[in-house]
């Protein structure tokens, strides 16, 4: 009887022994996954908090130089870049040669000023301008030689606020692909390249996955004027913003730069959404124009200015991945949502082109009247004494 007892002690004491050993080992795997999971979550924050903001250039005005369709003088008059043809919106009436000459781009003087009511009267519209300013080769800026946009802006003399836009000749189209044009402003079939991309990106206008911007600069030659510039971005959901970016109280060329007060730094604190990945569209940002404010108290008269680009740090609002199925090819859902998009940008851009095409036809080029009498006759009276 005492074996029996000893052995079914033996027994109970492996089995402790054996149950202790055992849950040390589940705690030690347990540990060993909490500090792979913390690992993770801190690779996961760094990569949220570091990893995701982006640098990119929305506009840059040394790269809008007219370089297509010469006038009779023979200087060119659109830039072949961004050269839009607005023909399309042209009724039956016009003519094929009519036609072909219905083309605009955001080549530097064709850019507008536009006065708010306070400012506009007769001589400040007919002198507010936007023109090509050279910049000299011998200059300590790295586009020297090249040239980027320069304003003449006029103020009312009189104590009151005014502001002036500078705006580009047409809205800045986020769907127009990209193809280039030949030497008529024609354009020619996508290359492999060019697929997939859109004709204002990189420097013209256009930056597409744009979640939330981080900091805005713009770069621009300040001449002592007591007033304030505004950068204008409109959205996917033509929402037009304005970014205070400084005062242009300074002489010669600086970065202004915007910080958006409400960027969460840190990801764990962030308001975490997720999204369907498909069929979401792209959001994107696009240059609407600058804003220069004129306060009452400041002096009026004639601002003149000079902007070189405009840049932007942004998160990306989706990241780019290769997944097993291409779900646009498949469904074409977002395709068939840009080219409604697309086809409504053309038609509301074309139609304002095409009032201001006819317009200018309409418009008087004479100068001076037909004599009606002969030069140097006897007979025409002289000039009075």
């Amino acid at each position: 009887m005492k074996k029996i007892v000893d052995k079914i002690a033996f027994l109970i004491d492996t089995l402790t022994i054996t149950t202790r050993l055992h849950q040390k080992c589940i705690k030690k795997k347990e540990l060993r996954m909490k500090r792979t999971l913390v690992l993770t979550a801190a690779a996961v924050l760094l990569a949220g908090t570091f990893g995701f903001a982006k640098e990119s250039t929305l506009i840059d005005f040394t790269l809008l130089d007219a370089d297509i369709l010469e006038n009779e003088d023979g200087v060119p008059q659109e830039n072949s870049r961004t050269v839009m043809d607005y023909s399309v919106a042209a009724g039956a009436t016009f003519t094929g040669d009519q036609k072909s000459l219905m083309k605009t781009s955001l080549a530097l003087p064709n850019w507008e000023v536009v006065l708010n009511s306070s400012a506009r009267n007769v001589q400040s519209v007919a002198l507010s301008q936007v023109v090509a300013a050279p910049v000299k080769d011998t200059a300590d800026v790295p586009f020297a030689g090249s040239n980027v946009l320069g304003v003449r802006i006029v103020f009312p003399t009189w104590n009151n606020n005014a502001n002036a836009k500078i705006v580009p000749p047409f809205e800045i189209q986020a769907y127009e692909v990209w193809a280039d044009a030949d030497a008529n402003g024609d354009r020619q079939e996508q290359t492999d390249e060019q697929k997939g991309k859109y004709l204002f990106e990189d420097g013209y206008g256009l930056i597409r996955n744009v979640g939330t911007i981080k900091s805005i600069a713009c770069t621009t030659m300040g001449m002592n004027f007591p007033h304030q510039l505004y950068v204008l971005l409109k959205d996917q959901d033509n929402v037009e913003r304005r970014y205070l970016m400084g005062n242009l109280l300074f002489d010669g060329w600086k970065t202004l730069q915007w910080n958006n007060p409400n960027y969460i730094t840190e990801v764990r604190t962030r308001e975490i959404r997720v999204y369907p990945i498909y069929p979401r569209g792209i959001p994107y940002v696009k240059f609407a124009g600058f804003q220069i404010t004129r306060d009452a108290s400041d002096i009026g008269d004639n601002y003149i200015g000079y902007f070189k680009d405009v840049k932007v740090i942004y998160d990306l609002a989706v990241l780019t991945t290769d997944r097993d199925i291409d779900d646009e090819d498949l469904w074409g859902i977002i395709t068939k949502k840009e080219t409604e998009r697309q086809a409504f940008e053309i038609s509301k851009f074309g139609d304002k082109q095409v009032n201001r095409y006819i317009e200018k036809q309409k418009m008087a080029t004479e100068e001076t009247f037909t004599a009606s009498l002969n030069e140097g006759s006897d007979s025409n009276a002289g000039a009075a004494q």
